[in-house]
């Protein structure tokens, strides 16, 4: 009888989670019923997610919001943007309040497992770094291992602090800890020459520099000196959903490799490549698979563009962040962008 007990509490627990891996598996239909797509991004984001002077969102991961919008409507306009804070995230995501989320906080092991939450891919790698200022002495510095002997601005109690003090135990480096409660405190400090370094994640120091008195005095060191992978992120439960958020973030970065951007695409639906015929859907079944058009790629391209295009228009090199591919270029192109081929 025991045994029996055993087995029939261990099949209404089978039961539930099957009940409740249907109940979960509904977002497409839920999507397309509601007839836009809720996304959660971070609230005030230069670059990647921040209302422009005409109260439009704009960014890099508000690009990523509208090409998966561009996929499952063919119109990249029809997604609302919730802004939330990191501490109001996944929460908002966990309750089903939005539908995806867009680079609030790191892929790390917790937050993939423990939260109930699939990351997709990464949008953009972050990582700490270092803007050093010229005039107090760190010309010298073109490398984070230079940094011997200089005065940081840090946040106290915050993994930044953390992170320096490995990177400099580890290069047998010292340095003078100038402590504050608060970022905007260290940019501060930064700004009235009570430091010579400033540490943050390279994102926040680029949206901060064109803000300095003098940003021409300063220079944001190339390397990072943690990693910090962004991306968006969906519910567990639902393979149907992760898999269209997923492969919409991986065909913009095939896009950009197979050089297919927002200007040629209608020419490149006569390529004999079998890569690009997958791709816009000539010559493969992927849409039908995902649940899609099966030309859901030729929207999102032709409506947001390639990965590069949406990284050139929101941080890229020409606009008030300034930032390099770097590490965010494609792998061909000496990066670690990566994505799996969709033919």
């Amino acid at each position: 009888m025991k045994t029996r007990s055993l087995i029939a509490a261990k099949l209404a627990v089978l039961g539930m989670m099957v009940l409740g891996s249907q109940a979960q598996a509904a977002t497409l239909d839920e999507v397309l019923d509601a007839g836009e797509l809720e996304c959660g991004v971070s609230d005030d984001r230069p670059g990647f997610s921040q209302k422009d002077r005409n109260g439009r969102w704009a960014g890099l991961n508000v690009d990523t919001c509208r090409a998966f919008a561009a996929a499952l409507f063919g119109d990249a306009d029809a997604v609302n943007f919730t802004p939330l804070t990191e501490a109001e995230a996944f929460t908002a995501l966990q309750t089903g309040e939005i539908d995806v989320l867009t680079g609030s906080s790191a892929w790390t092991a917790t937050r993939d497992s423990a939260l109930e939450l699939n990351f997709t891919g990464i949008n953009f790698h972050d990582g700490q770094g270092f803007m050093v200022k010229a005039a107090l002495g760190a010309e010298r510095a073109e490398r984070a291992d230079q940094l011997d002997n200089t005065a940081i601005c840090m946040q106290s109690g915050s993994m930044a602090e953390l992170n320096i003090a490995d990177y400099f135990r580890e290069n047998d480096m010292r340095y003078e800890a100038v402590m504050t409660d608060s970022f905007e405190a260290s940019a501060e400090g930064f700004q009235r020459d009570q430091c010579d370094v400033l540490s943050a994640d390279i994102s926040k120091l680029a949206a901060l520099r064109p803000q300095l008195d003098n940003p021409d005095d300063t220079e944001i060191l190339p390397d990072r000196i943690s990693k910090k992978p962004l991306g968006p992120v969906v519910r567990q439960g639902d393979d149907e959903w992760f898999n269209i958020i997923k492969w919409v973030l991986y065909g913009q970065i095939n896009a950009e490799e197979h050089g297919i951007d927002s200007e040629n695409i209608e020419a490149m639906r006569d390529s004999s490549n079998p890569a690009i015929q997958g791709l816009i859907g000539r010559d493969a079944r992927t849409g039908e698979i995902l649940g899609l058009e099966d030309n859901f790629m030729v929207d999102v391209i032709s409506q947001v563009g390639h990965y590069g295009e949406m990284f050139d228009r929101n941080v890229g090199p020409d606009t008030p962040l300034g930032l390099e591919r770097g590490i965010n270029a494609l792998w061909t192109e000496g990066g670690i962008l990566y994505a799996p081929p969709f033919r």
